[in-house]
């Protein structure tokens, strides 16, 4: 479980990655929100974490703009605020649950838990006549099984999330290769990779623009 937690609070942040990773989560942690310019890093992570006080930007307005791009990449929103109303605006953004500090970070692991069992839906999904594996990280098709390398299945994985969108190739670069000194062309050769294991026409080619999953 891949989690982008935003918190500004470097000793509630540190606390919380460390029990998230201990509790089996790979976590990145962003505790200067001037990091997120890109919202769209956000597609590459089952959860994000949100902290609505930010030093530099709201954490509304960072929702929003996710939500705008339409990435839905589910958001807990962790916060001191509790009125009804914090609630109501973040809900009405498009948060998938409100969490007030203080919390036990057990609470939050069980909810994440749970967020995740009813928007993931991604234990087993077909594209064609492939069937994915989100369990494995394997791909069955056509009576063969294909086991995907780690960074082959979170380009599969992103493209998932996104499926009917196309996916910018900047985005897959942010998302999947993160700080790595990489270009197109790697991009376009682990395309060629999954295109492999996939039914012909899964993967369209958007030229100078991107990818989209059918």
């Amino acid at each position: 479980m891949k989690i982008l937690l935003v918190e500004d609070d470097p000793l509630l942040g540190e606390n919380l990655k460390e029990f998230l990773e201990q509790s089996g989560c790979q976590v990145r942690w962003i505790e200067d929100d001037r990091e997120l310019l890109d919202t769209s890093v956000g597609m590459a992570y089952d959860i994000v974490i949100l902290d609505l006080m930010l030093r530099y930007s709201r954490g509304e307005d960072i929702l929003k703009e996710m939500r705008s791009k339409g990435i839905t990449t589910p958001v807990i929103i962790l916060t001191a605020k509790n009125s009804l109303l914090d609630k109501e605006t973040c809900f009405n953004l498009g948060a998938d649950d409100f969490i007030t500090k203080p919390f036990e970070p057990k609470e939050l692991v069980l909810r994440i838990k749970a967020l995740l069992r009813r928007v993931r839906g991604f234990e087993k999904i077909t594209v064609g006549e492939a069937e994915i594996d989100g369990n494995s990280m394997t791909v069955k098709y056509q009576g063969k099984e294909f086991k995907l390398s780690k960074t082959s299945w979170e380009l599969l994985n992103l493209l998932l999330r996104n499926r009917g969108k196309v996916v910018s190739t900047e985005t897959i670069l942010n998302c999947v290769w993160g700080d790595k000194p990489v270009g197109n062309e790697v991009v376009r050769a682990y395309i060629k990779e999954l295109r492999k294991v996939l039914p012909p026409g899964s993967i369209e080619t958007y030229k100078g623009v991107g990818y989209k999953l059918i």
